[in-house]
């Protein structure tokens, strides 16, 4: 099972990101594969240790052998870890969402524009063993900064960083594809980044915030019967500037709860944007497989490169 996991990340590629980086003294010993091998099984498998993980493919060394890896100390593997920058794989990660990209089936929706899902994830750490990551008093995290490409539900960035950053900066850093829509909650409202995204060509759709000042322009004809309440052009300041938005208003028929939509995007149905909302729930459950079936309460190595690794 492993070999047949470890297949669909070809060698060439991985040999290809590997020139990217430098190689190191006596990696040729313990090479950049072996020890990719060995975080995958150790995940895999839910091994409840480094030891543990090590013993365990200890034991197998002969089928090892054909994976192109093998056996290593303990001591070995905890300095790759720790000292190998964990950009490496940022990088492999890259290169597969380009190879599980080409292959994706699109997403649910008839228009043919990309569509993303922009959120954030917060993993809780204890400050005694992860002092590095200090969040608040007597508290440590990290946060996992994730945009799901909605073609197949493949994440295409990830960025690991202290729980203290906010999500709207790393955000704001985001170059998206010219004409694809993103859509995110209300911890990302920022009109000045609207303003941005729109002057980049791309399309949003998330949630007003309840305090929000805006000017009705127009309002236009609704379909009460698919849940629509409101369908108007607005308009916000931004910096001294007007800024033109899209306010949808829609009343869920099964709960009877209403939502109100921002979006930068005029020309949809109404109903269109309500579903681009819900459909951004992928994301969350994105998260939830994350951190039900990978190790990451238990990291192999206590330093922060180790742990990004």
């Amino acid at each position: 099972m492993l070999a047949q996991l470890l297949s669909l990340i070809p060698r060439h590629v991985f040999t290809q990101v590997e020139r990217e980086f430098p190689s190191e003294r006596k990696a040729r010993v313990f090479s950049r594969w072996n020890q990719f091998v060995c975080l995958a099984f150790i995940h895999i498998a839910a091994r409840h240790s480094m030891r543990d993980g090590l013993r365990n493919l200890a034991v197998n060394a002969r089928k090892l052998y054909h994976l192109g890896a093998k056996p290593v100390a303990r001591s070995t593997f905890a300095d790759a870890n720790s000292n190998r920058p964990a950009a490496f794989f940022q990088a492999l990660f890259g290169a597969v969402y380009k190879q599980c990209q080409a292959i994706a089936p699109s997403h649910k929706f008839r228009f043919k524009n990309k569509l993303f899902s922009l959120d954030a994830s917060t993993v809780k750490l204890s400050l005694d063993q992860f002092p590095w990551a200090s969040f608040r008093e007597n508290r440590g995290g990290i946060k996992l900064h994730a945009l799901l490409d909605h073609d197949g539900y493949i994440p295409s960035f990830l960025e690991i960083s202290n729980a203290r950053k906010h999500e709207s900066k790393v955000a704001q850093a985001l170059t998206l594809p010219k004409g694809s829509i993103v859509v995110f909650d209300r911890g990302y409202v920022c009109y000045r980044w609207f303003a941005a995204l729109m002057e980049a060509g791309v399309f949003f759709v998330t949630r007003q915030k309840k305090n929000m000042s805006y000017k009705v322009l127009k309002r236009r004809p609704v379909n009460k019967k698919q849940g629509i309440t409101s369908d108007q052009i607005i308009q916000v300041m931004s910096g001294g500037k007007p800024l033109k938005l899209r306010r949808v208003g829609y009343r869920d028929a099964k709960t009877g709860e209403h939502f109100v939509y921002l979006t930068s995007h005029f020309s949809l149905a109404a109903r269109s944007v309500a579903e681009i909302y819900k459909e951004r729930w992928q994301i969350e459950i994105f998260f939830r497989l994350i951190k039900q079936n990978l190790k990451i309460k238990r990291f192999i190595g206590t330093s922060e490169n180790a742990v990004l690794s």
